[in-house]
């Protein structure tokens, strides 16, 4: 699958901090963004049962909806000890009003009620590119780490306060953004699509 540099590409989500990480990562391909927020796509029902699969999910529905290619990523926290939960449920767990620091308190009690104490978790990230002829093609980046409590740090946005990658010390949402794009799932899954474009190229 092939993109030309200063084509335009649908970033098929309703999350800004989200659309907003996507659109710093592909800067300086120079491709341009619009999200589906933007262009007031419908956001379609989250039917799969892996985060690629949502992922296809969604880039299908926003290219088909847009007549352009679509980037979508579905992206969550998946704690170990809570069997993978919150994991593609994770937006889910926030609930309508997006209170993820509801959520955040939710994993911490579940965590003490299973009296663990190792609080091992990952963040995941699939990216799936689609055309609007409706090929689809897959990335997954994944960050291992575990979670500390309470939350900490003003940057970043949902679990992000929580999480702690492997051989650091401060939360996502301790560290600047752009130091977390270098490192973050989605910067790892990113890697990849770049790749494979630039393979296809």
């Amino acid at each position: 699958m092939k993109l030309e540099k200063g084509a335009t590409l649908v970033l098929a989500s309703h999350n800004p901090g989200k659309a907003g990480e996507i659109r710093a990562l592909l800067e300086p391909f120079g491709i341009a963004t619009l999200s589906a927020g933007e262009l007031g796509l419908p956001e379609p029902e989250e039917t799969g049962s892996t985060f690629a699969e949502n992922a296809a999910l969604k880039a299908r529905a926003a290219a088909a909806a847009s007549g352009r290619p679509a980037l979508a990523d579905d992206s969550g926290l998946s704690v170990d000890a809570l069997g993978g939960a919150p994991g593609i449920y994770s937006a889910r767990w926030a609930g309508p009003g997006k209170d993820f620091a509801a959520a955040m308190a939710r994993i911490e009690r579940e965590l003490k009620a299973k009296g663990d104490t190792a609080h091992a978790a990952m963040f995941v990230c699939a990216l799936a590119l689609a055309t609007p002829e409706g090929d689809c093609e897959t990335y997954v980046g994944e960050v291992h780490g575990h979670l500390e409590f309470p939350p900490r740090g003003a940057h970043g946005f949902g679990y992000d306060p929580i999480f702690v990658p492997d051989g650091m010390t401060t939360t996502y949402a301790e560290i600047e953004p752009a130091a977390k794009h270098a490192i973050s799932h989605r910067a790892r899954a990113f890697a990849k699509f770049v790749a494979a474009l630039k393979q296809s190229g």
